[in-house]
């Protein structure tokens, strides 16, 4: 079970983590999770680029290890990094000391001070115990999840549903990752069509 549209109250509940950008400039925030894998990624990085549009890619760590050359066209390109741990760990189910670990494990590799937690689970002491391991550390969280990881989400749905949640400011999650593609590859064109067309810029989150 997931919302398409971030619930004010949840947002309420962590106010210190990112939620949305500038709900005045006419702008999105395009993230994308899991990744960087041979296939997916490239496809995104080349779709982006026909909108001139900049991204925030949270990736993880092994993925990046096992993959360096995709990872390094992601940075080649212009768009920002973000940690999402080095084995996607869900926090709830994580104890503390262990989910920091692999939180620096993967900071080992990229060296960035944007993070979003996998499935967008964590604790606050968890929150408490990142934020003092990297001073100026950012949680970038969403307020339209495109659902592209539902496999029994049919393509047109999942456009339907970003296209018709996403406004000014709002940081939107998809995923680079072979379970998510099949939805991916028919939204991502047309909702930046779509989008482009309504007037709005793509930046990657800090810009």
């Amino acid at each position: 079970m997931y919302l398409v549209k971030t619930p004010l109250l949840l947002k309420k509940l962590y106010p210190g983590l990112i939620w949305n950008m500038d709900r005045d400039e006419r702008c999105i925030y395009l993230t994308f999770d899991d990744g960087p894998i041979p296939i997916v990624t490239p496809f995104v990085l080349k779709t982006l680029k026909q909108y001139k549009a900049k991204a925030t890619f949270f990736c993880i760590g092994d993925n990046v290890r096992k993959h360096p050359d995709v990872f390094e066209q992601v940075k080649a390109d212009g768009h920002a990094i973000g940690n999402h741990t080095f084995n996607h760990l869900r926090g709830w189910a994580t104890p503390t000391a262990t989910y920091t670990e692999n939180f620096e494990q993967c900071d080992a590799l990229l060296h960035t001070h944007w993070f979003r937690p996998p499935y967008g689970r964590i604790k606050k002491e968890q929150i408490n115990a990142l934020n003092i391991i990297k001073p100026g550390l950012k949680i970038a969280m969403w307020d339209i999840l495109s659902g592209d990881f539902d496999i029994n989400l049919k393509p047109e749905a999942c456009l339907k549903g970003v296209i018709k949640h996403t406004g000014n400011g709002s940081i939107v999650v998809f995923h680079d990752s072979l379970k998510a593609y099949p939805r991916l590859e028919y939204v991502l064109p047309l909702a930046l069509k779509y989008w482009s067309m309504q007037g709005y810029i793509f930046k990657a989150l800090g810009e």
